[in-house]
């Protein structure tokens, strides 16, 4: 008998080999700090809320799965975004699982999805998962759609996922409404030539936000309009929503896991819809406050603050390495998001605090951006 042994392989190459070579996504460890990395509502419920709310959790039926109480959310989430009676609305862990689903719902073989950079990071990382392609298109230096460029890709690539982020993420701006219109008309070209697909509008920001898309939706039958009430102030209840023409959204339903959204997302989102003013009235604190950071910033020598349409600031600064270490040994936690692009080179993302928060954020950058800001060569 040979005691020689044929070498066995890795258990890891069970594994898709573009899994392996993904990074998974990491959460900064925000424990006794200022929180201003993650894009979320700052403010805590009241008091009185808190304690109505403990009580209505405590009597929810842990025991058994999601019934029909995620009929009643339905309607409380039709009602307060008006969705058309002949929509459908499908739900999601987060919109992070709803554009999970498209792109499984959507993955045929040589399918493509396609978004502008920088932008959200899940749309291509969730394209790759379910073996979509993914193409990029970047926006102009200063962040704007490149319609040209867009149109040429949607062309080229027939894809059939378009996100568009409406306020985007990080860059924190709304775009130019008629190049959004000439996108969606060159996915419907595609559509008439034989490659069908969908334009996603991604709302996540919508309350902090001067337009939405809700108003123009019925006019397209391939575009979808996404939200989440993360922003609206349940980022730690995983909600999103998405609408669109019923017979679209029932392909996505059928991709949904069952119960995928539990018992306590159910009532505590029910819970915040039935006291929606509370936290409409937290948003227009955040906008007031985003405001003020703005016009603090532009009396800082070393930052250039972008327009913005969200609960977050994109700024450029001389070194945003050093600029992020510097907050941190402060007690402040920002995003570092200079190296997700080349066009966000030394950009860093700040999320609108509480006023105090902001005190600390405005007297730390203050004193670190002293020096004037480097102008790129031309």
């Amino acid at each position: 008998m040979s005691l020689h042994h044929t070498p066995t392989a890795s258990l890891l190459d069970v594994f898709r080999a573009d899994v392996r070579a993904m990074h998974a996504y990491v959460v900064q460890d925000a424990a006794g700090y200022i929180k201003l990395d993650a894009m979320e509502n700052p403010f805590a419920l009241p008091p009185e809320l808190q304690a109505k709310l403990g009580e209505r959790l405590g009597r929810v039926a842990l025991n058994r799965y999601p019934g029909t109480r995620v009929n009643d959310l339905h309607a409380a989430l039709r009602a307060y975004a008006q969705v058309p009676a002949d929509f459908g609305l499908v739900l999601g862990n987060g919109s992070d699982e709803l554009i999970s689903l498209l792109s499984v719902a959507c993955a045929r073989p040589g399918a493509v999805a396609l978004a502008p950079l920088p932008g959200f990071v899940m749309y291509e990382a969730f394209a790759k998962q379910t073996g979509m392609g993914f193409v990029g298109v970047p926006l102009t230096p200063d962040f704007e759609l490149d319609g040209p460029a867009m149109l040429a890709a949607i062309h080229a690539h027939k894809p059939a996922l378009t996100y568009l982020a409406y306020p985007n993420n990080p860059t924190a701006n709304l775009w130019d409404d008629a190049v959004i219109e000439q996108i969606i008309e060159a996915v419907a070209d595609n559509a008439r030539a034989g490659h069908p697909g969908l334009v996603i509008i991604d709302e996540a920001y919508q309350p902090f936000a001067s337009k939405s898309y809700h108003d123009r939706l019925t006019r397209h039958p391939h575009v979808l309009l996404m939200r989440t009430l993360s922003k609206f102030g349940l980022a730690g209840v995983r909600l999103g929503y998405m609408m669109g023409r019923a017979e679209l959204i029932d392909q996505v339903e059928k991709v949904r896991p069952p119960y995928n959204v539990s018992v306590l997302n159910i009532e505590a989102a029910l819970f915040a819809l039935e006291h929606a003013e509370a936290f409409a009235s937290q948003a227009e604190q955040i906008k007031s406050e985003r405001e003020r950071l703005l016009a603090a910033l532009a009396t800082m020598p070393g930052a250039r603050a972008y327009p913005s349409q969200a609960n977050m600031i994109l700024v450029r600064v001389n070194d945003a390495a050093a600029v992020f270490s510097a907050l941190k040994t402060g007690g402040i936690l920002i995003k570092n998001v200079s190296g997700l692009h080349q066009l966000l080179a030394n950009c860093v993302r700040l999320t609108v605090g509480t006023p105090s928060e902001n005190d600390a954020l405005i007297a730390a950058l203050t004193d670190i951006l002293r020096e004037p800001l480097i102008q790129p060569a031309s």
